[in-house]
């Protein structure tokens, strides 16, 4: 890490160097002073003993005469687990932290390049690691640059292997390298609080059982360990494709995910093709969200799933695909507005043959009051190959986007369904308080506009009485997982 640092500034330093020329005058002037590309530079919060990657910043001399700088120092030394190159020169922690004798020519300047391994805090929560970047001129003068970021202890797992029943739960980050795997004959319980950080290529891969038990206040969280920004508007949190995601494959079933927010994978849930069973649910999804995926959000092959009160939005791949078996999707929002890819998959797609082309008889695919919607102007897609094989859905008070249905004979299936039009709300994004493509910002909770309100099926005695965060439905529920206010009847 300390080499990679300091490797790639030499050859900008040699080529600054050979454009000055020998004859420029220096000054020893109190009022001669750098200026900075930033005051402080924030490396947000970061893991204890996990290093950085580098941030950078440039320090330029706007004055008509040159600088001589005598030192650049980290003001703590070695204490803070900061590391610095100025201009191609390692400030080394065994060796003082500092540098002697720059120089900046005028209208010159130099870059300087920041890491950060910071030492164990011994705490729950992040705590504030700073240093200070000191700049000593020839003058005497001396500016400085705050260097900062909150350090934020974890519990390291590596290839994590559950090979008997196991609870995961911890105050502190999770931080998962090499993934997990549950063993065909283990149970692995996440309970809250338990907020696990995945590093890339890093995955859960379920072949027993998992069980995911958040609650309203305090969801399980499954993302990847990158906590720094790609740009700085856009933290890579917010990049699809950071981790790999959950698989649940052919000999697992019973699994249950409650409340939960997982996001920013190469696919949130995929579940492996298995001999169905009607008794059987293999994946329970309810009160939580799947969000931002390279991939699909949630695939199942001839499998018997549920999905409650959740969220399932952006995603390359389809965001809910149900290829045969059966399912139900109740109180949901499904939305795609992916935003790196104009040619994504589609909100919904059902079908009675599986991805590799084999027949799966799909018994049923029932779905009441959720919202299905997104870019493109049609985004629910039923597909059939073999009309002997069972083909069977129903959709009832529910919004979709997708060509309004006026056959009466393929009306039986849709029951107080509201076909959205492409006049009804441009890019679907009408229903939301927030689809921002440019920040990659969502909040698919219900606008006060959206023809989603109020328009759902009360559905009490089945014990859907709260939404997605667990707000009361009241008597008017809304479709779709958000509830906004309760609205009076």
């Amino acid at each position: 890490m300390m080499k990679r640092l300091f490797l790639y500034p030499v050859l900008s330093a040699a080529l600054l160097t050979a454009s000055c020329t020998d004859d420029d005058s220096f000054t020893t002037s109190r009022s001669a002073l750098l200026t900075f590309s930033a005051d402080t530079v924030s490396l947000d919060t970061v893991f204890s003993t996990v290093p950085t990657s580098t941030h950078t910043f440039w320090v330029y001399n706007q004055g008509k005469d040159g600088l001589r700088l005598s030192q650049v120092r980290l003001q703590r030394g070695n204490q803070s687990g900061f590391r610095v190159n100025v201009d191609g020169s390692y400030l080394d922690n065994t060796l003082g932290s500092k540098v002697n004798d720059l120089e900046i020519r005028k209208g010159d300047s130099i870059r300087v390049f920041v890491e950060l391994t910071s030492p164990l805090n011994n705490e729950d929560t992040p705590q504030l690691v700073e240093d200070h970047l000191l700049f000593s001129l020839e003058s005497g003068v001396e500016q400085n640059v705050c260097l900062r970021a909150y350090s934020w202890d974890a519990q390291i797992v590596s290839n994590l292997k559950i090979v008997s029943d196991t609870t995961l739960t911890s105050v502190k980050p999770i931080l998962v390298r090499g993934g997990i795997t549950v063993d065909s004959l283990a149970t692995l319980t996440i309970k809250s609080p338990a907020k696990l950080f995945f590093h890339d290529g890093a995955g859960v891969d379920v072949y027993g059982s998992l069980m995911v038990l958040g609650q309203s206040d305090d969801n399980v969280v499954f993302r990847g360990d990158r906590t720094d920004r790609m740009f700085p508007y856009l933290p890579y949190d917010r990049v699809s494709g950071q981790w790999k995601g959950i698989r649940i494959h052919s000999s697992s079933t019973s699994n249950i995910v409650y409340y939960a927010d997982i996001h920013s994978g190469s696919y949130g849930i995929q579940c492996d093709s298995a001999a169905y069973d009607s008794l059987q649910t293999r994946l329970h999804v309810d009160h939580s969200t799947i969000h931002n995926c390279k991939g699909p959000g949630l695939s199942a092959v001839n499998s018997f799933v549920n999905i409650f009160n959740s969220q399932i939005t952006n995603t390359l791949g389809d965001c809910v695909a149900v290829y045969g078996g059966m399912a139900q999707i109740v109180y949901s929002t499904l939305g795609q507005f992916y935003p790196f890819n104009a040619d994504c998959g589609v909100a919904l797609r059902f079908t009675n043959f599986s991805p590799q082309g084999g027949n799966v008889p799909l018994y049923g695919l029932t779905c009441y009051n959720s919202l299905i919607t997104g870019r493109a102007d049609d985004v629910v897609m039923g597909e059939v190959k073999d009309s002997t094989l069972a083909y069977d859905y129903y959709f009832t008070h529910s919004l979709l986007r997708t060509p309004a249905i006026t056959d009466s004979a393929k009306l039986k299936p849709f029951d107080q369904v509201i076909f959205e039009q492409a006049k009804d709300s441009v890019n679907g994004k009408g229903h939301f308080l927030k689809v921002d493509d440019e920040n990659m910002y969502y909040d698919f909770r219900l606008d006060s506009l959206s023809t989603a309100r109020g328009r759902a099926l009360p559905m009490v005695p089945e014990g859907f009485t709260d939404d997605r965060n667990g707000r009361p439905r009241g008597e008017t529920p809304d479709i779709g997982c958000y509830q906004t206010e309760c609205l009076k009847p």
